[in-house]
């Protein structure tokens, strides 16, 4: 018999969501696939909000103050708690081992997953000594390696407020994820980092929908809307990051693309300072998730004592 909210709830399908423009806009195109999958009526979801520690502390760097479970923590509550029957994330924030309460029932199609620089047409355009704004370990390292003359200060805020920041000249350029300004019909702004020279976060531009484990009638309604290519890329890509055993201050880049019935996956661990990078690419069998744990492993073999400290924090 075909799973309907109403029906079998008495109530909409509840789906938290944290309340940012983008993770908004995230949720609604959540929404939006699954009425479309099951040919749901526009009432059969409701959107419930969840302010996240991670959005209300804004003056401090993730990893200083609790890492990714500061955008996760409120919605696992809620989700434990009845209070939602479904969590949305971006991929790129959810720890990389989560409780076995949870399952990650399907991801929607991947947007673009490379970074964009914001304030300066290249690398090379910005000027001396340039001040470049981000929050991410992973592209101050990369920018310190392109520009070891520039400096990175914290930047921390949803979309508008770091254009807002740049805009007032707090800093030269900063840089963003080209699928959330997409996602936000921003896609005019900025400049697109070729993955040759900034390789992403692991995850980066994918949307990820969470259950609870023994929730089998949302998971399976749920399953319809799951992109296989973005689930299996991304699954490998955080496998790096179980074999790296990283946390939010470790400098991390990896993606992988479907080949056929394989995945092309790169990897790479990056010192703060830029001067040291040690990465990988390799050809692997798709759904071989211990494989891409493997290659996390090796890249902390061939890592020197200093690059290899930031991961054993």
């Amino acid at each position: 018999m075909l799973f309907t909210p109403q029906s079998d709830f008495g109530r909409p399908l509840r789906l938290g969501t944290r309340g940012s423009p983008l993770a908004l806009a995230q949720a609604r195109l959540t929404a939006q696939a699954l009425i479309a999958a099951h040919g749901w009526s526009a009432d059969a979801i409701k959107i419930v909000t969840v302010q996240t520690s991670g959005d209300r502390i804004q003056d401090r760097a993730l990893a200083d103050i609790g890492g990714k479970a500061l955008w996760t923590k409120e919605l696992d509550r809620a989700l434990v708690a009845g209070e939602t029957d479904l969590s949305v994330h971006s991929m790129k924030d959810v720890e990389t081992v989560r409780h076995d309460i949870f399952h990650i029932a399907a991801m929607l199609p991947r947007a673009d997953p490379r970074d964009k620089l914001i304030g300066a047409s290249s690398f090379d355009a910005l000027p001396p000594n340039p001040i470049v704004g981000t929050s991410s370990p992973r592209r101050g390292a990369q920018v310190k390696r392109l520009r070891p003359d520039a400096t990175i200060t914290l930047f921390r805020g949803n979309v508008a407020t770091r254009l807002a920041k740049l805009a007032a000249g707090e800093v030269h350029a900063t840089l963003l994820a080209a699928a959330g300004l997409d996602r936000l019909d921003q896609g005019n702004v900025g400049t697109i980092i070729p993955v040759d020279t900034m390789l992403p976060a692991p995850s980066q531009g994918a949307v990820g929908i969470e259950i609870l484990a023994g929730n089998a009638p949302v998971i399976e309604a749920v399953a319809a809307i799951n992109h296989r290519d973005t689930f299996d890329t991304v699954m490998m890509e955080r496998a790096v990051l179980r074999g790296l055993g990283g946390t939010c201050h470790s400098p991390i880049a990896a993606l992988a693309l479907v080949d056929g019935d394989d995945l092309m996956l790169r990897a790479e661990i990056i010192s703060p300072d830029g001067q040291e990078t040690v990465s990988e690419n390799l050809r692997l069998a798709c759904g071989d998730l211990d494989a891409g744990e493997a290659l996390g492993r090796a890249l902390l073999d061939r890592a020197s004592p200093a690059l290899r400290a930031l991961f054993e924090a």
